[in-house]
């Protein structure tokens, strides 16, 4: 049973980093730095609803510090971990309230999280507050871009019938 649930782990966590590979290559529709689809997000969601929080904080750590190596930026990694982390919260939070037609919901919320939580950083690391004026451009893109792939992580885990 172990090397099943690694073998699971391990899948989702490449599948995580291709999506987040494939994201990088298609250029922005909005020339706006942040937005952008969160299709890595799709796995963090399938993990928590399909197969428990545990193994979705391995592969959501995973494809973060695998990210921060594929696309070359160490510093989008301090972003990434915090706006993750705080995504991976209220997702958890979530995952005991909703049942699996509401996926979408934890999706929406988590964006909206995973944005607050990168505009935190940025906060604190510029020391420049008028990062404030972006953040409403954030949190619509975020609840635009989690409502996409909370409908499809929601598809998946109803089609394939695992919801824990």
């Amino acid at each position: 049973m172990k090397i099943r649930r690694l073998t699971l782990c391990a899948v989702l966590t490449a599948m995580a980093c291709t999506l987040f590979w494939i994201e990088l290559q298609i250029p922005s529709p909005i020339p706006i730095p942040g937005v952008k689809l969160g299709l890595a997000n799709l796995v963090t969601l399938f993990a928590m609803f399909a197969i428990g929080p545990v193994d979705t904080l391995l592969i959501l750590i995973l494809r973060i510090l695998l990210g921060g190596l594929i696309g070359g930026n160490p510093m989008a990694v301090a972003y990434s971990f915090a706006g993750g982390l705080l995504c991976y919260l209220i997702m958890l939070l979530l995952r005991r309230i909703l049942g699996g037609r509401q996926i979408w919901v934890a999706g929406v919320l988590g964006a909206v999280a995973h944005n607050l939580g990168q505009i935190s950083v940025a906060l604190v690391l510029t020391q420049t507050p008028q990062l404030l004026y972006y953040l409403p451009v954030l949190l619509v893109s975020g609840m635009l871009t989690g409502l996409f792939t909370g409908l499809i992580a929601q598809f998946c885990v109803l089609r394939i019938g695992w919801i824990k």
